[in-house]
């Protein structure tokens, strides 16, 4: 049974547990839909906490940028960019773009995009300048079992048709 996210009022604002980081955070309406996916794909789907990281920075084209959530194998190699918008923010290209580029310096093979009402959870193949379209969030056990991008073939931009 999932556990229920927990909130507390701290001064003038409201706060969530954040139970990857272990500490509370502002709760704004990006880390609502972020706070829900991560008690989804753990207590849902699998996937353990100590396997993902929230926030994590990377340098692109000399820039720090912070992608929302990453998720890593047991070899600790990252696997799944992560990105959450708003429940106001449309999925579309955009966002499908932004999360491509934080793909150049990890090199995944699954991008998973939600704000919440919309979720995408896209497949990156190395072999291709498409993505595919998963049906689901695979579990855990099924995403960790084989992992279908190559670490050695550089990335290509890639295309999505997200209407």
């Amino acid at each position: 049974m999932p556990q229920e996210i927990k909130t507390r009022e701290n001064k003038d604002r409201t706060e969530v547990f954040d139970i990857v980081r272990q500490r509370w955070v502002a709760l704004t309406p990006e880390e609502w839909v972020r706070q829900n996916l991560i008690h989804h794909l753990h207590h849902a789907l699998g996937y353990p906490l100590e396997l993902m990281q929230v926030e994590g920075a990377i340098t692109l084209n000399g820039l720090t940028k912070r992608c929302d959530i990453v998720i890593y194998d047991k070899a600790t190699h990252p696997v799944m960019i992560i990105e959450t918008k708003q429940s106001e923010v449309p999925i579309n290209q955009k966002v499908v773009d932004q999360a491509c580029r934080y793909n150049l310096v990890l090199q995944v093979p699954y991008l998973l995009l939600s704000n919440g009402r919309q979720t995408l959870c896209l497949l990156v193949s190395p072999q291709s300048p498409y993505l595919r379209q998963l049906p689901y969030i695979p579990k855990w056990d099924e995403m960790s079992t084989s992992f279908p991008a190559s670490k050695e073939t550089a990335p290509r931009p890639h295309t999505v048709n997200t209407k």
